[in-house]
Formats: structure tokens, C-alpha cells, sequence
């Protein structure tokens, strides 16, 4: 059974527990294995040679998510080619599409953790009481090596989106 960490993050102030571990800059980043679609799926691998910049929302149907999504996406317009810009939740692929053509996000790559949870449990953001991913950001070298974590202790706030983009452009 995968590890659980009690208490680690709030909803709207009650505690809830997340499966997995707990990252750290330095660490090699997990593989994972998500869906880009109904038919194609994604894993680190896919990714390899680009800086990742990995933000995670529970559901981009929901206003934290929503901002952070387009926030993430107009960021991306001055990372350059060398850096993709990832943005993980549960919400099924068909949701992921929707939301993204109605938001007119063009620059972040949306990837859905509904049929396995496997990110969620390889970087220890599976909400068990939800089976939603907690918010957070992870910030891969081209190697493939953390640089940057955030893990956020209550899911309803806003991640530092400064540092996040500084941990990037580090990289450059």
C-alpha cells in the first residue's frame, strides 16, 4: 500500500490525506503515466530534454485552478521552446479539452491523472477522501532532476506563481 501523509494539506481548513511521498528538490523525478487524451497517453519520457514545469490543480473547473492554469499559460509565452509547461489534474480529458478551448489556453499541455492516479501517487499529491491531485508545482531539469517543489497546505490557495517561474528561467 502506497504511503499516506495524514494532515499534510487542508480543505478549506479540514485536514485531508495525501498518498505518496513527499518530494524534494534534488530528487529524481518520478515517472508517471497520464492520459492526453481518450486514446494517447503521456509519461515523463515524453517530455525528455525540455524543463518541465509541472503545475498541478484538483479540477480546472474551479477558480484557483481556473487562474492558475491561465496564468501559467500567459508565463509560457516568454519561456522559451526549452521549456514545457505541464498542468495535471483528475478531470477527464474531455473536460481538460473543453475548458481549454472556452479559456483559450494554448500554451500549457493539459494531461488527465483520472484513470490511474499515477502522478498523484508517484509525486505524493493524491487526495484519498477526493481522489482529486492537491494543488502544487514541480519545476524538472532536462535531466530530469526536481528543482523546485511547492506543495500547498490548504488546496483553496494560490501557489507562488513568482517563484515557480524564477525556478524556470534558472534553468534557461
Amino acid at each position: 500500500m502506497a504511503q499516506e501523509r495524514t494532515n499534510a494539506a487542508t480543505f478549506k481548513g479540514n485536514p485531508i490525506t495525501l498518498i505518496g511521498p513527499e518530494l524534494q528538490v534534488g530528487d529524481a523525478a518520478p515517472d508517471f503515466k497520464v492520459s492526453k487524451n481518450l486514446l494517447e497517453e503521456a509519461t515523463l519520457k515524453d517530455y525528455a530534454g525540455k524543463i518541465k514545469l509541472i503545475s498541478v490543480v484538483p479540477s480546472l473547473d474551479t477558480g484557483v485552478c481556473d487562474a492558475q492554469t491561465r496564468r501559467f499559460n500567459e508565463e509560457a509565452a516568454g519561456l522559451g521552446d526549452n521549456v514545457i509547461v505541464l498542468t495535471i489534474s483528475a478531470d477527464l480529458p474531455f473536460a481538460q479539452e473543453r475548458w481549454c478551448a472556452a479559456a483559450g489556453i494554448d500554451r500549457v499541455v493539459t494531461l488527465s491523472d483520472h484513470k490511474e492516479m499515477s502522478f498523484g501517487d508517484a509525486y505524493g499529491v493524491h487526495i484519498k477522501e477526493f481522489r482529486l491531485d492537491m494543488r502544487s508545482i514541480f519545476v524538472v531539469d532536462k535531466n530530469d532532476k526536481i528543482t523546485y517543489v511547492e506543495y500547498l497546505k490548504e488546496m483553496a490557495e494560490h501557489p507562488n506563481y513568482e517563484n515557480a517561474v524564477a525556478a524556470v528561467k534558472e534553468l534557461l
